[in-house]
């Protein structure tokens, strides 16, 4: 039992999943403490049979990691995105988009979950503003003179003037504050798996739109490529549950050929989709960043994304109001960041709900406005240049680390 003092930190971080580390990593940069407290042990969730996931890491949010100290622990395991293709199920027309046009910088870059995850830790283990407490149990949260209490299944008590909750879709900090959220299941799942296969993808990102969802194949290190397979829920739990052979055998069907022989390394696995937004982002002493406050359909391959940049512009608004001697956790100052953030956010949820439902059906009419909505933005350079530079994860008011600049 801890019976000696709370443990006294300037931020406290719940959920040292991607977007927490991230944002400890971000307040150390700027000089400021915290405490990450996570459920999960860090040896399990370093295994390669955690999650199977993959993330589309924006060349704007590589800048992030590249100042906060965590880039240089995951270059090797990153594979550039050089070029992006677009189809429509069986349409001859189809949407391009090359590296090229828009200077020599790859478009992105895909990652396995577990490779950021490491290079994060590592990056904290190093650095002595941050402290992690896991595997740790939440006991109670509590809001008082100033300033958050946490306190922990073993007895240990954490302090801090502001509380930041990371903890996914199911956030225990927005419960607790009870911070309504709207959302709907798009009655959709994505069937993730890896498969190694013979020929090159030559740093090149497919993603087919079929009636039943997105069919996407996103070129990973050592000739692996990421499969994020959307369909119907029941089908893709029959899909998931299918033999090797069967299941291998269906995917060489999509394929069509496609990169040749085909392997599956590694388990399969299966996420509900659903879009979920929070009323709100922030309250009194504390604010919510990433799937805490935003859920989206991996449709545009957005959604770490956004919350490295709700990241970057977290810590960049408290570091400057720190700087002045501002109260970091007071409603003012995390108003700023609400605002900031929530536009943004809304309308990427918007685009990537819309996309959603426009491409996942055959209904005819709709099947050949949008072919010749993709030809059209194939036709219009400066269009597709803009198309280009939101996916990168330039577009907006980007905030200083987005820029990879110092706090």
């Amino acid at each position: 039992m801890h019976d000696h003092q709370p443990l006294q930190t300037d931020v406290i971080i719940l959920g040292g999943g991607l977007n927490g580390a991230s944002m400890a990593l971000a307040l150390a940069h700027g000089g400021i403490k915290s405490v990450v407290i996570d459920y999960a042990d860090p040896k399990t969730i370093l295994t390669a049979n955690y999650d199977g996931r993959t993330c589309a890491i924006a060349a704007a949010s590589k800048s992030v990691l590249e100042v906060i100290g965590a880039w240089e622990n995951m270059a090797d395991g990153a594979e550039p995105i050089l070029d992006i293709r677009i189809a429509d199920g069986q349409s001859p027309l189809f949407l391009h988009y090359d590296h090229h046009d828009v200077g020599n910088e790859p478009l992105g870059y895909i990652v396995e979950n577990l490779v950021t995850r490491s290079a994060l830790y590592r990056a904290i283990e190093k650095n002595d503003l941050v402290k992690m407490i896991a595997p740790a149990k939440v006991e109670t949260i509590a809001r008082d003179q100033g300033a958050m209490t946490i306190t922990l299944a073993d007895g240990q008590v954490v302090r801090a003037p502001l509380a930041i909750g990371a903890e996914g879709r199911k956030s225990m900090l927005r419960e607790w504050a009870g911070i309504k959220t709207y959302n709907w299941s798009y009655k959709q799942s994505a069937v993730v798996c890896t498969v190694k296969h013979q020929q090159s993808h030559n740093g090149l990102a497919v993603e087919h739109f079929l009636p039943a969802g997105p069919f996407a194949i996103l070129p990973m290190t050592d000739n692996r490529c990421s499969i994020v397979w959307t369909e119907g829920t029941d089908q893709a739990n029959y899909l998931v549950n299918l033999d090797d052979q069967t299941f291998l055998d269906e995917l060489h069907r999509r394929f069509d050929g496609y990169l040749g022989d085909l392997e599956v390394i590694g388990p399969r696995f299966c996420y509900p989709l659903g879009l979920q937004h929070a009323y709100h982002y922030t309250q009194d002493r504390l604010a919510l960043i990433g799937d805490a406050a935003h859920g989206m359909h991996p449709i545009a391959g957005q959604g770490l994304n956004m919350g490295i940049r709700d990241v970057a512009v977290l810590a960049e608004i408290l570091v400057n109001a720190r700087r002045i001697g501002r109260d970091i956790g007071s409603a003012d100052v995390l108003a700023e960041y609400e605002q900031w953030r929530r536009f943004d956010n809304t309308v990427m949820l918007a685009v990537t709900d819309i996309t959603t439902r426009l491409f996942s059906n055959d209904i005819a009419p709709i099947r050949w406005a949008r072919d010749i909505g993709l030809a059209i933005v194939e036709k219009i350079p400066p269009l597709k240049k803009t198309f280009m530079s939101h996916a990168m994860g330039y577009a907006g008011t980007l905030p200083k680390l987005m820029q990879g600049k110092p706090l």
